[in-house]
């Protein structure tokens, strides 16, 4: 049995756009309601959602047979919670808060597996289709996709040393936590938008994929327009929740 291809990792190394869904609501239902709609990726998030290793199981289970990527965000560029989510079959990992060429490399590390990094042997792991695929140790790299998340001012600082970490395959900008990093009022404010075109730019000239989240449409275009790789352009939370307000409010 072979390793399952990672559409979303040959894609944005070959500068194909990825439109995606930012998922925070934590359920295999829900995830598997969403990856039908026809976006390339869905992020599964662990660090801002009530989202665990077993209900992050289940959902990449539900989404597996839709036609879409599942992107996991651990809660923090932690080792341990790297293992786990590779070993129950995530292939692209989004690690939050990476501030250094140094952090981007013990990401890395955390991916692979000795002498070139240090990630635990597991042989019946559903990474491994339980221990069908017999070469999953010597191969797996080729399949598994590191993006690391910039948010600081200095990760801006550090960000063509850390896009230029050999591993690294796509560094995504994280307009929220940067613009409160930069003392800026929100993501969508002018300021805050052009700071991000500009390490968009920045990443591109370094030959990496950039990515960015952008909840407002006109946002979105700009940075896609900037050079934008792979963009999430909603969440689901977000959408429920204002639809269900103007839904209601329609009736008052």
């Amino acid at each position: 049995m072979d390793l399952p291809v990672n559409s979303f990792k040959h894609a944005i190394a070959a500068g194909t756009r990825q439109i995606g869904l930012w998922c925070t609501l934590s359920s295999p239902y829900a995830a598997e309601a969403v990856a039908g709609s026809g976006f390339d990726w869905l992020l599964l998030d662990t660090e801002h959602s009530p989202n665990e290793l077993d209900t992050v199981l289940g959902q990449l289970q539900a989404v597996a047979a839709y036609p879409t990527s599942a992107v996991v965000r651990p809660a923090w560029n932690d080792p341990v919670l790297i293992k786990r989510f590779l070993d129950i079959g995530a292939q692209t990992l989004l690690l939050p808060y990476v501030q250094s060429a140094e952090e981007a490399e013990r990401a890395v590390a955390s991916l692979r597996y000795p002498p070139r990094g240090f990630r635990g042997m597991g042989g019946t792991t559903r990474a491994t289709r339980f221990g069908r695929v017999k070469d999953y140790a010597a191969r797996c790299e080729e399949e598994l996709c590191l993006l690391v998340q910039v948010e600081t001012r200095v990760a801006l600082d550090n960000l063509e040393a850390i896009a230029t970490v050999d591993g690294v395959d796509g560094v995504f900008i994280g307009p929220a936590d940067l613009a409160a990093s930069l003392g800026m009022a929100g993501p969508n404010h002018p300021d805050v938008v052009n700071v991000v075109c500009d390490a968009i730019r920045r990443i591109r000239a370094q030959g990496k994929p950039a990515g960015v989240l952008a909840t407002d449409a006109a946002t979105a275009r700009r940075y896609l327009e900037a050079g934008a790789v792979f963009a999430a352009v909603g969440v689901d939370l977000g959408i429920l929740t204002r639809e269900t307000t103007k839904l209601a409010a329609d009736y008052r």
